[in-house]
């Protein structure tokens, strides 16, 4: 038991916040970056989703699937986010015929 307390399947805890600190990470500096509304809108969903992992390995790592659970709400407001996004980029696409973030000065009135 003090095994599995302090690996999940073979992998140290550790690994994973590293792994969900990198993914998190190049998802902001695609948000602060690039000025492509859909990759900003990818990147949104990169940071989601290695929160998602995170909670899972702290969750089954704890024993306890309070994190599991928290991980269905947080893809729901994915869903919802991908969602409003693309409604938006649609938007902006048709008034501008571009998807660029620095064009969108023109729709100011």
């Amino acid at each position: 038991m003090e095994t599995l307390t302090k690996t999940i399947q073979g992998v140290p805890l550790n690994h994973y916040i590293l792994l969900c600190s990198i993914i998190f990470s190049i998802g902001v500096i695609g948000v602060l970056i690039r000025r492509n509304a859909i990759v900003i809108f990818m990147s949104v969903e990169l940071m989601l989703n290695s929160v998602n992992l995170l909670l899972t390995a702290f969750s089954v790592y704890r024993g306890d699937a309070t994190g599991q659970v928290f991980v269905f709400f947080v893809m729901a407001l994915a869903a919802a986010e991908v969602a409003v996004g693309l409604a938006i980029i649609v938007m902006i696409y048709r008034n501008t015929n571009s998807v660029d973030i620095n064009v969108l000065n023109r729709l100011k009135w």
